[in-house]
């Protein structure tokens, strides 16, 4: 059994491996460690991260900085589809 306090990579985006090391350079900006998991298959097979499949490429952070991150990912998130309007 893992101590409750034990600290662990989580997910905080996923998407296409452009956006996925924006996210991780915005990340890194804010003193946040992140890493991006799955990016050679996003490169190999980008029509299928696009459609949401499970080659996306995912970032990741330490859970001890998840509220960080997530605040950060979510005003990107926010600032995109502000653009898109």
């Amino acid at each position: 059994m893992k101590p409750k306090d034990e600290i662990e990579p989580v997910e905080v985006f996923a998407g296409n491996g452009w956006q996925a090391g924006m996210v991780k350079s915005i990340l890194e900006d804010e003193e946040i460690e992140a890493f991006l998991k799955d990016e050679v298959i996003g490169a190999l097979s980008p029509w299928y991260v696009a459609s949401g499949g499970a080659g996306s490429v995912k970032v990741y952070v330490s859970s001890a900085d998840y509220d960080r991150a997530m605040a950060v990912v979510k005003q990107y998130e926010k600032n995109i589809k502000e653009d898109r309007e």
